[in-house]
């Protein structure tokens, strides 16, 4: 998903470390912090983007528009599979572990952390038993016959390994050890690229599945290499202690494993619309679509499930210490992703060919929709994680229902309007729905308000944002790019600024010091370091 600088709470991660070496975060303003996790995690993302782009592009070139769909319903099929099987318990996983390295219960750290693994394996075995026995059957659904019931029996391999591989990582994540986990995430990417190509290159449309495979056996690896690192405390668990553990686990799972199901299952189902009502390679077009359009934020959210969870999750019986921290995870990560998803609104045709080739073009339209979608979800994730937090699993199942249902009957509606481009729509219009449900439960649940400050930015970027989306409409092409652009140079200015002001510059690395210091000089208002 570079090794950067970091603080030394962070290089506390080395080799031997324990679970006391938690960071705890007092009551004050974390901006800081969220800055630094999100640079962490976002460091790697850049790599991660950079390996992308040859992992993608070369996709899209050995397989074309038809073959990159093909890609996107097998992996689509893997990850419901594994969303499944996997019964939230890497989530539900997360929780625990950094409940209790928040209060430093070494004890329930590694009782939670064995029990998650053994429980992984087992989970791993059910999952890959399901798609080989009813491999058929999901070839059937998926392509409309059994012809590939072979290739997706061989995707039980990727189910089986991911879900061992999500019992390791969830110790990594839960102890808040982000330096690791973005190398682990760093590590993965790399090395899955360099098998995934040549299985791609030598066998065209039959090493989809292979590639799919070793991009899973990476992801193991890495998170093998990285867990192993962290010293948990040798206890003995006798089988009363070990089926309460794993009660708490699936318990709390079920509402995770729920939600993602859902959300897998919306992609997967608006998928399959898009390719009976459209064609396999708009079903491609979609994928590449997809893709890219998340791109950019994905850092952003990334960084909310790395560290923001966890300490959230510490904070979780605090209500105005949890509204404190939603508010300021949104503030960063609002001025973050506005240039980028200005950016991205602006340069999409560009953007498409870069990633993938001139044949890719036709998904501009859809791409943009897409992107509006994603700027929504980083005002909302953060209010969402509240209801996570708080391990309010009914609240949250209803909610994630009643999203999934108005993204399915949205899906259905734009397609069958507007072609591909209605799925971008739909998509758009669920994190509408979704963010206005999510306000009002969590402004009941916890008085949750925007602050003042994420008042202003919102109603600076969102009307920016509304009107360079809406300029690719109703002007040509050339005026609507020279906005945009000035828009992108402007909002990267307002956000800098902002940032440069929220954290204190002369704690960062010197480089970076001087770097900020050359922006204070031709940016009045915004803080200068002292050398």
């Amino acid at each position: 998903m570079a090794t950067i600088p970091c603080s030394n709470s962070i290089d506390e991660t080395s080799q031997g470390a324990t679970v006391h070496d938690t960071e705890v975060i007092p009551k004050k303003s974390t901006h800081g912090q969220i800055l630094k996790s999100s640079a962490l995690v976002g460091g790697s993302s850049l790599l991660n983007i950079g390996v992308g782009i040859v992992r993608t592009k070369a996709m899209a070139m050995l397989l074309g528009p038809a073959g990159f769909g093909l890609f996107g319903l097998y992996n689509s099929v893997a990850n419901i599979t594994q969303t499944l099987a996997g019964m939230g318990v890497n989530s539900s996983g997360v929780r625990q572990i950094a409940d209790a390295a928040s209060s430093g219960d070494e004890e329930r750290v590694a009782r939670t952390t064995v029990v998650l693994r053994l429980v992984s394996i087992f989970l791993g075995v059910l999952g890959a038993a399901f798609l080989i026995v009813f491999s058929a059957q999901v070839s059937a659904v998926t392509f409309g016959s059994r012809q590939n019931a072979s290739e997706i029996s061989l995707l039980s391999i990727v189910v089986f390994l991911m879900l061992i591989s999500v019992g390791q990582s969830a110790l990594i994540q839960g102890t808040r050890r982000i330096a690791d986990l973005a190398r682990m995430n760093t590590f993965g990417a790399i090395s899955a690229t360099l098998f995934s190509i040549p299985l791609v290159y030598f066998f065209h449309e039959k090493g989809v599945v292979p590639a799919l495979v070793a991009v899973a056996a990476m992801t193991l690896l890495s998170s093998w290499w990285y867990s192993r690192k962290i010293q948990i405390k040798s206890l003995n668990l006798n089988i009363p202690a070990m089926w309460q553990e794993i009660s708490v686990l699936l318990k709390l799972g079920f509402a995770f494993m729920s939600s993602g199901l859902m959300t897998m299952g919306v992609a997967y189902v608006v998928r399959l619309t898009v390719l009976r009502k459209v064609g396999f390679e708009a079903t491609g077009l979609y994928q590449s679509a997809w893709t890219l359009g998340g791109l950019y934020v994905g850092f952003i959210l990334q960084a909310m499930g790395a560290d923001f969870y966890p300490r959230l999750t510490a904070a979780a019986n605090d209500d105005n210490e949890c509204n404190r921290l939603v508010n300021e995870q949104t503030e960063i990560g609002v001025l973050l992703a506005g240039p980028g998803v200005l950016a991205t609104l602006t340069f999409a045709p560009l953007v498409l060919g870069i990633f993938y080739s001139a044949r890719f073009i036709e998904a501009v339209s859809i791409l943009r929709w897409l992107t509006l979608g994603t700027v929504l979800q980083v005002i909302t994730w953060p209010i969402g994680f509240i209801v996570i937090a708080k391990a309010k699993q009914k609240l949250f199942f209803l909610c994630e229902t009643a999203w999934a249902g108005i993204s399915l009957i949205l899906a259905w509606m734009c397609v069958s309007t507007f072609g591909l481009t209605g799925a971008g729509i739909a998509f758009f219009g669920s994190y509408i729905f979704h963010g206005v449900m999510m306000y009002i439960v969590v402004r009941r649940l916890t008085g949750f308000g925007w602050s003042t400050e994420n008042r202003r930015i919102l109603l600076l970027y969102l009307p920016l944002i509304s009107i360079v989306f809406g300029c690719f409409y109703w002007l040509p092409f050339i005026p609507a790019l020279c906005i945009g652009s000035t828009a992108v140079i402007l909002s990267s200015i307002y956000s800098i600024r902002a940032l440069m002001n929220l954290v204190s510059l002369d704690k960062i690395h010197p480089f970076l010091r001087r770097i900020t210091d050359l922006i204070s000089s031709v940016m009045p208002g915004a803080k200068k370091s002292e050398s």
